[in-house]
């Protein structure tokens, strides 16, 4: 099976290139900016007309699409997370090769949900911010293609790799300088929130499944159990060997604050409330994952914070 994936260099792409590498049955093709990858090619400037010489020379059977931002103005988002699925839409359709394609979509379009509940992919999306509504936009655009295509909508992706500015990657790095200082407490703001925390490896797992399978339309990539960050960060706490004590801050919920140095000058860093848009609660109805593509979540978010540890504790 060829196979060509997009965005290879990015958090979930590298995950899903390991994963894919990994089944002798395919062939595995990389586009991107970057100079590892065996063709270069920018969906946000390139033409539908270049990617599809470049899909009928290679005619692969599946086209994986990891790539996009998740940070930036609505112009930024909506050229990287938008303009550039369109393009990939268009010579999809422009081309002969009559791939399949998956395409990583994310809970950010759904918005906020109704504590207790669980999210199933037929919610009508209420996404609360630019990112998620430029990733609404990308869905859409993919849903009514009319190719042979799948979206699967991740959840909160953690585990290792975890970027430093998500909100568990700002918590290994806030414990990590308490333990270098010898600080006996860690002061965190904003632990209220609860979001469905699923490991990079899994959603890896999801996408090589949704390539084999016939699955068309949203498909929910969570582990169906929503975790409050104050509970994550216990866990990590027990995992990293912090025996100080965790001291939440009187903040609004929607905030994680770590106190710590400002950036310059002496300016108070930055806060955003619910900076994925999703309010203060969200849980994935994952039973079309199951039942369409034989997936489960396999790994515990035990260990995919103590790997997340195991990254932060080596810049100790």
């Amino acid at each position: 099976m060829r196979v060509l994936l997009i965005g290879a260099n990015g958090y979930l792409g590298r995950y899903v290139a390991d994963r894919l590498l990994a089944d002798p049955a395919v062939q595995l093709t990389v586009l991107g900016r970057g100079d590892d990858a065996d063709v270069r090619f920018d969906l946000a400037t390139g033409s539908p007309g270049a990617l599809t010489r470049f899909l009928d020379a290679v005619h692969p059977g599946v086209v994986v699409n990891c790539s996009g931002a998740t940070r930036g103005g609505a112009r930024d988002l909506t050229r990287h997370n938008t303009v550039a699925v369109a393009t990939i839409c268009e010579a999809l359709r422009r081309s002969g090769c009559g791939a399949r394609l998956v395409h990583l979509g994310c809970a950010s379009e759904y918005g906020p949900s109704q504590p207790g509940s669980s999210t199933a992919e037929d919610a009508v999306p209420r996404p609360g911010g630019p990112y998620g509504v430029s990733k609404l936009a990308a869905t859409e655009l993919v849903l009514g293609s009319g190719l042979d295509a799948v979206v699967l909508r991740v959840f909160s992706p953690v585990g290792p790799g975890t970027p430093a500015g998500s909100p568990l990657g700002r918590l290994a790095e806030a414990m990590r300088r308490a333990m270098q200082s010898g600080d006996g407490e860690l002061k965190l703001g904003g632990l209220g929130v609860q979001r469905d925390f699923v490991d990079v490896r899994d959603v890896a797992r999801a996408v090589h499944a949704a390539s084999l399978s016939a699955a068309q339309g949203v498909v929910n990539i969570g582990t169906g159990r929503a975790v409050r960050l104050r509970e994550a960060a216990s866990v990590l706490a027990r995992v990293a060997g912090f025996g100080g004590a965790l001291h939440e801050l009187d903040s609004p919920p929607a905030r994680l604050i770590i106190p710590g140095p400002s950036p310059e000058h002496g300016a108070a860093p930055p806060t955003y409330p619910y900076p994925d848009g999703c309010g203060t609660w969200q849980q994935a109805d994952v039973r079309t994952a199951r039942d369409r593509l034989g997936w489960r979540p396999r790994i515990g978010l035990e260990e995919s914070l103590a790997d997340i540890w195991m990254e932060a504790a080596c810049r100790i």
